[in-house]
């Protein structure tokens, strides 16, 4: 299967393509729940374009699901807290660890510690979280 490998670069290093792709993901979700929504609030859109999408393009896909569930009316609706938070831990010193370890423990508190959910939120298998939790030191008694 390696013999000719595709790398495909992260989300954070071709932010340009987060407003095609939120775009997209609003239509299709809107259109499977049968929801009219027919625009994403600049400000929404500036803070998709700013965060770091660690998730990369699943997390991203995950994210405006979940805004276009929480949607009311024509202009999508999202939970900009979710992003903002993660970008005000990043700025005030933390390590990458500390970020990551934080972040997968709201996810796992979220889905009140259901691994599979929570590895489905954060755009991963739920063996990769396994395995982060272990490295991040990440327990049940932690949630």
């Amino acid at each position: 299967m390696k013999v000719f490998p595709i790398t495909t670069p992260p989300l954070r290093d071709h932010p340009e393509d987060i407003p095609i792709l939120a775009r997209y993901f609003t239509e299709k979700y809107a259109r499977e729940m049968n929801k009219q929504i027919e625009k994403i609030p600049s400000d929404t859109m500036r803070a998709l374009v700013s965060w770091s999408w660690p998730g990369n393009v699943r997390e991203l896909e995950n994210f405006i699901e979940r805004a276009v569930i929480l949607s009311r009316g024509p202009n999508l609706r999202a939970p900009l807290e979710e992003i903002r938070a993660d970008t005000l831990e990043t700025a005030g010193g933390s390590t990458l660890e500390q970020v990551d370890r934080e972040h997968i423990l709201r996810v796992l508190r979220e889905t009140h510690g259901v691994v599979s959910k929570a590895a489905t939120r954060l755009g991963m298998p739920r063996t990769t979280l396994n395995a982060l939790m272990r490295k991040l030191g990440i327990s049940r008694k932690d949630l």
